[in-house]
């Protein structure tokens, strides 16, 4: 359904990719050269052969928007941190795999606006799997020489699957 709204309505497609947006609570954070984008709920999978353009659409629209008001850095070479954040009440069966999740169209997406280039050569990725009050993920951007002393700040204050006794 959600994809059918776009297709249906091409003319009014930036009034519901706004409303998409804002709908799922899409926000954009920058403190110096450290990128949060907070997206509701969790990846889907990639098997379901579901269409993300509800959610690369949406973050496309708000990265646009956000570029009327602030800046955004260019990284030639930066990690991208994919934190795919659990609701610590709900069933630990429902972690997934991190190869089954879609965030190809979201890199490519973010890609667009912040990076030279994804490759390998200059786009790291790493991924995590965290504890949080409600399903949702954080996709963190920032500089390779910023990762270690991030990386060691955020073990130090999230709580993550690995924990649960």
């Amino acid at each position: 359904m959600r994809n059918l709204v776009c297709l249906a309505a091409p003319e009014k497609r930036s009034g519901y990719l706004k409303e998409a947006a804002d709908a799922q609570g899409i926000e954009i954070c920058q403190d110096e050269d450290l990128i949060s984008i907070t997206l509701p709920g969790l990846l889907p999978k990639r098997k379901q052969h579901v269409n993300a353009a509800f959610l690369h659409e949406p973050l496309n629209y708000a990265l646009q928007n956000y570029l009327t008001v602030h800046s955004l850095p260019l990284y030639r070479e930066c990690v991208v941190c994919f934190s795919q954040i659990y609701d610590r009440n709900g069933p630990f069966d429902r972690v997934r795999d991190y190869d089954n999740l879609e965030f190809k169209q979201l890199l490519d997406t973010i890609a667009t606006y912040i990076m030279v280039d994804d490759s390998g050569l200059y786009c790291d990725s790493y991924h995590t799997t965290e504890l949080g009050d409600t399903d949702h993920t954080v996709i963190y951007v920032m500089g390779k020489s910023r990762f270690p002393q991030w990386l060691k700040g955020r073990k130090n204050e999230i709580e993550t699957i690995s924990e649960i006794s």
